[in-house]
């Protein structure tokens, strides 16, 4: 029996649209304005790292690209709205690495899993500061160690969240060197940094952005880098290595995740569009200015990242006994 040409004809036409249509979706985006979703408020690392991005890649993609703020429980509010947003490459998460990779250890049950998010690209890091408030007495890593040491729980420190990389690097710190202080949990660094300032909380361990004009002015003091080297934008505090604190690193780091689900093509366009934003001059100054490191990796590197960085917060969170609440 001969099939009718008209039918041929139809599904002929129809194998050729499906076959186009992811084509043709790849080759008109974007065709409006792309949203960075930040899992915290305005200030700090995170929403420093989506700005220094928006703008260059904005030009790169001949979109706007705007900045939401979606702060609360411990990043899951943002996560969890990028996670069941449509995966058309329009909603994108600027993803921070302790929410990442640290908050599925805290809690089995979260509005969102790893699955759920495609990584697109790594775009910043930076290396942790520990900063004290001026009336704190003393002026090196050592004097502060001896003074915890003689004054357990006197001390409160500030993070940006339960489950946040300050959070958990304290929380470090304490078991390192044997010390005692009280932990006071904020929505972000930005509300995090103001009452630091103000010596209502007097220890923050974070990331540059946040503290380095600080320092700079002489309001906070800076008495160690958890890194490898100094920071160059303030060149006088010396590494947690130089200050008599042997193998105590912590860096943070910010991807840029999509929805799963995201065509691949797209997915392509906008890691490729990141690293071009990312390598221009301008961008560079901009991050070098506010204390951040730009770090590209494209999306396989990236998830080979969190792999690794999953298992090891999984580790170091259970023997910390760090908790969501």
């Amino acid at each position: 029996m001969k099939t009718h040409p008209l039918i041929l004809r139809a599904l002929a036409a129809l194998a050729t649209g499906v076959l186009l249509l992811p084509l043709a979706g790849a080759q008109t985006y974007p065709a409006k304005p792309v949203t960075l979703v930040v899992p915290n408020p305005p200030g700090g690392f995170v929403d420093a790292s989506a700005r220094l991005l928006s703008e260059p890649l904005a030009r790169v993609l001949g979109q706007s690209v705007v900045v939401d703020n979606k702060g609360g429980g411990s990043g899951n509010v943002a996560y969890g709205l990028v996670a069941r947003a449509n995966p058309d490459g329009y909603t994108l998460l600027t993803s921070y690495s302790a929410y990442h990779v640290g908050n599925p250890a805290l809690s089995p049950k979260l509005p969102w899993a790893q699955k759920d998010l495609t990584p697109v690209a790594l775009v910043t890091v930076a290396t942790n500061v520990i900063a004290v408030h001026p009336s704190v007495p003393a002026s090196t890593l050592g004097e502060f160690i001896t003074y915890l040491k003689a004054n357990p729980g006197k001390l409160s420190y500030a993070s940006q969240g339960n489950g946040s990389l300050s959070h958990i690097g304290t929380e470090m710190f304490k078991g390192q060197t044997g010390t005692s202080m009280v932990h006071i949990p904020y929505r972000g660094s930005g509300p995090a940094v103001q009452d630091v300032l103000a010596g209502q909380v007097q220890v923050f361990i974070t990331t540059p952005p946040s503290v380095m004009g600080h320092i700079q002015a002489g309001k906070l003091k800076g008495l160690a880098v958890a890194g490898k080297a100094r920071h160059p934008g303030i060149p006088s505090v010396p590494t947690t290595d130089e200050a008599g604190l042997k193998g105590f690193e912590l860096e943070a780091w910010v991807g840029i995740f999509a929805p799963a689900g995201t065509p691949p093509e797209v997915v392509a366009k906008l890691s490729s569009g990141i690293k071009q934003a990312m390598e221009q001059a301008e961008t560079k100054t901009r991050a070098g200015a506010a204390g951040i490191e730009i770090r590209y990796l494209p999306p396989e590197a990236l998830d080979a990242l969190v792999k690794r960085e999953t298992a090891f917060w999984a580790k170091t969170i259970q023997q910390a006994g760090i908790t969501a609440d």
